[in-house]
Parts: structure tokens; sequence; C-alpha cells
């Protein structure tokens, strides 16, 4: 047991003394591996990435792709300047990737590296569509959620080691089953509501950031109504999942469309483009 305390221990001052600021929550973040750390590995894994994968680099989709991703950075940029956080995207490296691939997915790596897979572009549909997916991927790299997802992994690990310590004077079979239940439930009842968090949390932010770039936060929603027909109800129970359910996602952000309004008409944006 001497030695589960000093696991203990161990976990709290890595927490304290390895901590960041999310610029739109202003809470305090766990953050085991820093920035100046962590976007060299972006960037070198974004890079090894492209060259394993088609890219589209010319024609009006890799075109959109880049001309909402630039928005979306002027719009993040603009936002972070006005409430305290100039520089914050300093370090960051922005780029924009259309990659040929049937998978309905998009995804910001920390650092700014951005890809958009040509299976999400009909769930989509729209350039405003585009945008409010585009302002939810950058808005994990900007709240520092790929920084966190690593940082819990890495306690939940050494959670495991402190239970094989505390248990280790146990025969093999119950320690077997300590180790079950802590995996079991380190995951439901910690990593993946944590997950849901970020997601919700990426939701606002994402939905502020393309109404602040000009795209109509009505059609957020509209989306994700989408997102929810090509699932075709394969989706986990919400409890099950790293997501929320489609529905929740749709009321929250059917809840969030007058204060992402709002929110742009502070940086004079009163109107949205057109479709």
């Amino acid at each position: 047991m001497k030695l589960f305390s000093i696991f203990k221990s161990i976990i709290l001052l890595i927490f304290l003394a390895s901590c960041a600021t999310n610029p739109f929550t202003q809470q305090k973040t766990i953050a085991l591996v820093p920035n100046s750390q962590l976007f060299p590995m972006a960037f070198q894994q974004y890079d090894q990435f492209l060259s394993e994968h088609q890219t589209i680099k010319t024609g009006s989709e890799a075109e959109m792709i880049s001309r909402v991703g630039r928005r979306i950075a002027i719009a993040a940029e603009r936002y972070l300047d006005a409430n305290g956080s100039v520089g914050y995207l300093n370090d960051y490296r922005w780029d924009y990737n259309l990659v040929k691939d049937t998978l309905v997915n998009a995804w910001c790596m920390p650092g700014g590296k951005i890809v958009f897979y040509t299976g999400i572009l009909p769930i989509a549909k729209t350039e405003s569509g585009i945008a409010a997916v585009m302002g939810h991927e950058v808005a994990h790299a900007l709240a520092n959620h790929g920084q966190q997802r690593m940082s819990y992994a890495g306690i939940q690990q050494l959670g495991a080691l402190a239970v094989g310590a505390a248990t280790q004077d146990k025969s093999q079979k119950d320690r077997d089953k300590f180790m079950m239940a802590y995996g079991v439930g380190s995951t439901v009842l910690g990593i993946l509501p944590y997950s849901r968090k970020h997601e919700s949390e990426a939701d606002k932010i994402g939905i502020y950031l393309m109404a602040i770039a000009g795209y109509n936060p009505e059609l957020a929603p509209e989306l994700w109504v989408r997102m929810k027909q090509n699932a075709n109800g394969s989706a986990p129970p919400e409890f099950l999942s790293t997501h929320p359910s489609h529905e929740t996602r749709i009321e929250q952000l059917k809840s969030l469309v007058q204060s992402a309004k709002d929110e742009a008409a502070k940086f004079g944006v009163t109107s949205f483009r057109p479709e």
C-alpha cells in the first residue's frame, strides 16, 4: 500500500506541475506533453500521413477546403485576440488538405494541420456545412483537446500501475479482476465522459467560429441531422460512446445558434454568406 500511495502522490504532482489554460473557458487543463514538443510531433506525423495518402490539390472542392479553412483560422485569431489571448496562434502552421477517401471524417492536429476526407463532402453538402465541420475540428486543436487526451491516457496507465502495486499481495485471479474493473471503470466513468465533454465543447466553439467567419450558424444543426441520417441508427449508446448522441448534438447546437449570432455581431458580422 505504501507503493500505491507513492503512485498517487506522483500523479498529483504531475497534475499540479503540468497545466495549460483553455483560452475559451479559461479553465486549467492537464498538459503532460507541452506544445513545444507536441507541435513538432504533430507536424511530422501530418507530413507522413500526406505522403501515404492521395491528396487533391486542385479543383473547386480543394479550393473550398482551403478557403473555409483560412476564414475559420482568421475567425479564431480575431476571437482569441479580442478575448485576451493575443499571440496564442503564433506557433500554429495552418495547412488544409483534401484527401481522397470514403471515410466520413475530418480532423485537425495540434498546431493547425487539417485533413478533410472526400467521403464527408456529400454530407457537409454546402460550404457552410464544410465550415461547421471545420470549426468543430479546429476547436479541438485550439482547446488543447488532443493534448489533454494524451495526458489522461498517460494518467490512466499510471493508475493501472498503481492498481497493480496495490494488489500485488493478492492472487493472480483477484488481481485480474481488479485490473478489469479498473479498466472498465476508468473508461466508462472517466475517459468516455471526458471525450463527450470535449465534443460538446468543440461544437460550441466551432459554431461560434463559423459565425464569426461569416457562415450561418443555423446550418450547423442541419449538418448533424444529415450525419444522423448517414449513421442509419448504427451509433452505440451515448454512455458507451466517445461522442454525444446525434440527438443531443442537434439540440445543443440549436440552443447555441442565437448566442453564436450574438458573438459574430461583436465582430461586425450581422449577415451571413448565402449558400
